[in-house]
């Protein structure tokens, strides 16, 4: 705290320096200019008014003039003085709380106390501005921790399976218990490959996050970048006896400039989610629309729906709000994310909307329309 009164009681004092240089100069320019003005034309005007000149009479009414004027100068010089000391006072007591809050806030925040915030008061537009600015800095601060907390535990999680089989099996061979036979050779192949899966895709999130992500950028048809997730994923779908629609007449003379590569692999990541959450027998539907300036493809399905807390944490890297994903084993937790980075690297969208569990999932990414 003594840092923060320290502070603000500097800006006391160069507020009161600062009234008192301009009062201090605005005094003696009226001063010097009464002075150099005032007493000829005040002389004048007493010898119009048949006054003698040099006339004893005439320098004493003079004399009261000058000293009349100097004492006017100075008292209302003291008396700007003082007004100006009382309204530094205020200023200084109004704004010294304030000041003392964010400064506290700030160095909890250095700290790690990222729950810190400063509560707003009515101490003038502009401090109430900075309390907010603080305090949405001091909700993301949070936020990013709390993600980061939470993609920690969630990776450690990731890597708890794997790393226990093979060491397992590491231990099995080594001890002779197990032999290294065609189920063994599998089972451990399937966890090399669930590890370096999970690496590439850390990697491939934390370089398109990071805008470091080489896109070929060509024109394209909506319309065949539909059918192409289609064909990629249609014998998936019919393995589990869902139903996996196209509707090319809503795409129907809709162009983007994007990568394809990029692009499949995103609507491939949506489609397996949408096969994830969606039983056999249900449908998933892949459409695009124009809206205003933008190309929307839509992957909608009809299976587990989302609820609003699901909806907040869709894209966020590791995130399990259902349980699909930990009976499913097979992806690595961050297909989604991944998506929402590759989309912002195109500078679209993606959003997800559910009307609750049971009702269903609409996966909506945007992508400008070309010379947009």
């Amino acid at each position: 705290m003594a840092p923060a009164r320290t502070n603000s009681a500097g800006l006391a004092t160069r507020l009161l320096a600062g009234q008192a240089i301009v009062l201090v100069a605005g005094a003696l320019t009226v001063g010097l200019v009464a002075a150099m003005i005032g007493p000829p034309i005040f002389h004048q005007h007493l010898v119009e008014s048949g006054h003698q000149q040099n006339s004893p009479e005439l320098v004493h009414i003079e004399t009261a003039y000058r000293d009349a004027s100097l004492i006017s100068v100075g008292v209302g010089l003291l008396i700007s003085l003082i007004a100006a000391g009382a309204v530094t006072w205020f200023l200084n007591r109004r704004l010294r709380r304030p000041l003392e809050q964010v400064t506290t806030a700030a160095m909890e925040l250095t700290r790690g106390h990222y729950s810190t915030r400063v509560p707003t008061s009515a101490s003038g537009t502009e401090l109430e501005t900075l309390a907010t600015a603080f305090n949405t800095m001091a909700s993301r601060l949070e936020g990013i921790e709390d993600t980061r907390r939470r993609m920690l535990s969630d990776l450690a999680h990731e890597l708890r399976t794997p790393i226990a089989t093979l060491s397992a099996y590491h231990e099995g061979l080594h001890d002779g218990i197990a032999a290294l036979g065609p189920e063994s050779r599998a089972a451990l192949e399937e966890q090399t490959r669930r590890l370096a899966r999970l690496a590439d895709d850390i990697d491939e999130v934390s370089t398109a996050e990071e805008g470091r992500l080489a896109l070929d950028l060509r024109p394209h048809h909506v319309r065949d970048l539909l059918w192409a997730a289609h064909e990629g994923m249609r014998d998936a779908f019919a393995a589990k006896g869902i139903n996996l629609v196209v509707e090319p007449p809503t795409a129907t003379g809709l162009d983007v400039h994007v990568d394809r590569n990029r692009i499949g692999q995103v609507l491939t990541n949506l489609l397996t989610n949408a096969l994830r959450h969606t039983p056999p027998g249900g449908t998933v539907i892949l459409a695009a629309n124009r809206q205003g300036e933008e190309a929307a493809i839509s992957v909608i399905d009809d299976g587990d729906g989302m609820t609003p807390e699901q909806l907040e944490h869709a894209f966020e890297r590791f995130y399990r709000g259902d349980a699909a994903r930990t009976r499913d084993r097979t992806g690595s937790g961050i297909g989604l994310t991944i998506s929402k980075a590759l989309i912002d690297a195109h500078h679209g969208s993606i959003s997800a909307n559910s009307d609750g569990q049971g009702e269903g999932t609409r996966l909506i990414l945007t992508l400008p329309l070309p010379g947009r």
